[in-house]
């Protein structure tokens, strides 16, 4: 008998250590004396501690958003204690080289903020049966940025911002010379009518330049989406840069530069439009929307942001930041609990106001910002404008990085001289359809 009560405690502790390591709810049964002298027993499921995690978070920062990050993470933590976070900030530069280190190192981080979210799908989780299904995340973004981070009905990422192309005027400069931008988006300029009223403020005061204009494809492609035209089809199974619409656009740009309205020391002699344009001496500046908080500091003179003029269309171009997380981090299902924290409109509405950046989310058209709120009501405008050619291309992210360099050199070609805008966008056309047989 003795020998059989050694046995059936020893299987009981066995049993028991086996519950604990399978780390399943418990039952608790608690006693408790009634009024009447009874004895009442309640059972209880006893939730079991989570296990501690760490989230390998890879970073990049434009401005003041890690704080901001930060604030959301700590925020995290109160009501998941067991997760804690390594955010390893890198270059901007050095992102794409350090994420491609990691995963083929087999240390993938748990979450990375990505620009270029379309090349890595196939690293990716699709996070979307675990929060709620791809009708329930993307219903909750602007539609345009779908093609940046779904696929085939799988969500691999959410926006974390939005940007948009859009014009910063000096506002000082256009008060001395008497010319009064754009009240409204009912009231926008042509572009023969902006060469005249930028031209009026060069002429009556000490402006040095015209009009800035970014050293990006990007920025440049906006002028090509007003003139009707597009680098890819929607397929993207062609080229279509070399089109009637695409050529008259680099055409006029050409022209902006032989007026002398764009300065050529930015395209063709590599000048910083952002410094240019603090100088005080730019009546104008093409760039996006993170310019708001980059110029918030200058106090020489009063600056701010007009519609762009209009050619066929309206136009601006979608980009943004986005929140991934990895295959094979071995902390998959935290990282996806993350990002469905982070998505919910207090969050990503938190995220945008305080960092400056435009809200990709429909809920959050009307945020709080600190400075400027009146600046991204217009860029936002711009964007609300833009045609479905813009996000078509840039989504295509297997094509547009790898011939972001050759988009570059043609239009330097054209405002060289070199070649004519139809010849250096026949020889694009070729290259990208190269690149699109060679995907």
């Amino acid at each position: 008998m003795k020998k059989f009560i050694s046995l059936l405690m020893m299987l009981v502790l066995v049993l028991s250590l086996a519950a604990c390591g399978a780390k399943e709810d418990t039952k608790e049964t608690i006693k408790t004396d009634s009024t009447d002298g009874t004895v009442e027993e309640t059972t209880t499921d006893v939730q079991e501690e989570p296990e501690d995690v760490v989230l390998d978070f890879l970073w990049f920062s434009d401005g003041v958003e890690t704080q901001v990050m930060e604030e959301i993470m700590e925020n995290y933590k109160e009501e998941n204690p067991h997760v804690s976070f390594n955010l390893i900030e890198v270059a901007f530069d050095d992102l794409d080289a350090k994420l491609k280190t990691m995963i083929a190192g087999g240390n993938a981080p748990a979450l990375a903020r990505i620009t270029n979210p379309g090349l890595l799908f196939n690293q990716s989780i699709d996070i979307a049966p675990a929060l709620g299904g791809y009708d329930a995340v993307t219903s909750q973004y602007m539609d345009s940025l779908k093609p940046y981070y779904s696929k085939d009905g799988k969500v691999y990422g959410v926006p974390m911002d939005v940007t948009a192309n859009g014009m910063i005027y000096n506002k000082s400069l256009f008060a001395e010379a008497g010319v009064e931008v754009p009240a409204s988006s009912s009231d926008i300029w042509t572009w023969d009518e902006f060469e005249v009223a930028i031209q009026t403020v060069v002429d009556k005061t000490d402006a040095k330049y015209g009009l800035l204009w970014d050293f990006s494809p990007h920025r440049w492609s906006t002028l090509m989406y007003e003139f009707g035209g597009q680098f890819i089809n929607d397929e993207g199974t062609k080229a279509t840069v070399n089109s009637p619409e695409a050529i008259a656009a680099l055409q006029y740009f050409v022209d902006l530069h032989k007026k002398g309205i764009i300065p050529e020391s930015i395209w063709l002699g590599g000048e910083n439009p952002n410094n240019l344009f603090r100088s005080g001496t730019a009546a104008a500046h093409v760039s996006g929307n993170w310019m708001v908080s980059s110029y918030r500091d200058i106090e020489a003179f009063d600056w701010g942001v007009t519609y762009m003029p209009i050619a066929k269309n309206r136009a601006s171009v979608p980009g943004g930041k986005y929140l991934m997380a990895f295959k094979e981090s071995d902390v998959e299902e935290e990282a996806t609990k993350f990002i469905g924290y982070f998505m919910s409109k207090e969050n990503t509405g938190k995220y945008c106001s305080e960092s400056f950046f435009l809200s990709p989310r429909l809920d959050n058209a009307d945020l709080s910002y600190e400075f400027g709120g009146e600046m991204f009501t217009i860029f936002s405008d711009e964007l609300a404008n833009t045609p479905q050619s813009a996000a078509s291309d840039w989504s295509k992210q297997d094509i547009i990085p790898v011939v972001y360099s050759d988009i570059k050199e043609a239009i330097v070609e054209a405002i060289l001289g070199s070649m004519t805008p139809e010849e250096a966008f026949n020889d694009l056309a070729d290259t990208i359809n190269g690149a699109i047989e060679d995907k």
